[in-house]
């Protein structure tokens, strides 16, 4: 396999198993819930290095705000780590 097949095999199962840990973590929380009680949702759409932030309550939204910070740093730290290591 080339370099360019083997990235695009590992994107690819890098994708199915977010869909399929996803759609197991809903399930869970839905059976967990038993559709009693109030749910919390909160979300994040990553554009480039600004996140979009949205959530249903301050909580839930303040923790995506941290966990978006906590994202963009690595993904910046990684791309200058990567720009110094490989010019």
């Amino acid at each position: 396999m080339t370099d360019s097949a083997t990235l695009y095999t590992l994107g690819f199962v890098l994708i199915f198993v977010g869909v399929v840990i996803f759609l197991f973590a809903t399930v869970l929380i839905a059976l967990k819930r038993g559709g009693k009680g109030k749910t919390k949702s909160a979300g994040v759409i990553i554009v480039g290095p600004i996140p979009i932030i949205f959530g249903s309550d301050k909580k839930s939204t303040k923790d995506i705000l941290v966990l978006s910070i906590i994202l963009i740093s690595v993904l910046i730290a990684g791309m200058l780590l990567y720009y110094i290591l490989f010019r």
